[in-house]
């Protein structure tokens, strides 16, 4: 118990002291989208979190395809959506190549983060307990995402 207390611990103050490298790393991000809200570029370019439960894009069910409110890079079907009761935008699986992913230990825990592959802007967090066949659940942010109808 206590070896795990300092872990966390020690991962928490790591995470506290590379902050400053957080706002290099972001800057390395080009912007392709002028015209994304503040709101926007805190999650796209600074991994922050949007409020759950905000998105209306939470409750679009029309089939077409989600992509990268920055560059316009297509991510997700509509058919991988499904509600997971999180309060954010949730689908069980990615287009091919779409995102990269690295490990996040923010607030002492080990997560999985996806950023775009084209533009490196930071959508959410992959987790291993999605409801379909591949086992994921692609939480994100919904200010990061564009829907576009299929026609």
């Amino acid at each position: 118990m206590r070896r795990n207390f300092l872990k966390v611990t020690i991962i928490s103050l790591l995470g506290f002291f590379f902050t400053p490298l957080k706002v290099v790393y972001s800057q390395s991000k080009k912007i392709f989208n002028k015209n994304l809200t503040k709101e926007q570029k805190e999650i796209l370019f600074n991994e922050a979190t949007e409020m759950p439960f905000t998105s209306d894009l939470l409750y679009e069910n029309r089939l077409g395809f989600y992509h990268c409110a920055n560059c316009g890079n297509k991510l997700f079907s509509s058919s991988a959506k499904f509600d997971s009761g999180t309060g954010w935008p949730s689908f069980s699986e990615s287009l091919p190549g779409a995102f990269k992913t690295k490990v996040d230990y923010t607030f002492g825990m080990k997560r999985t983060e996806y950023h775009c592959a084209k533009c490196g802007a930071h959508h959410g967090h992959v987790f291993n307990d999605g409801p379909s066949k591949t086992g994921k659940r692609f939480c994100n942010n919904g200010l990061c995402l564009i829907f576009i109808p299929s026609k």
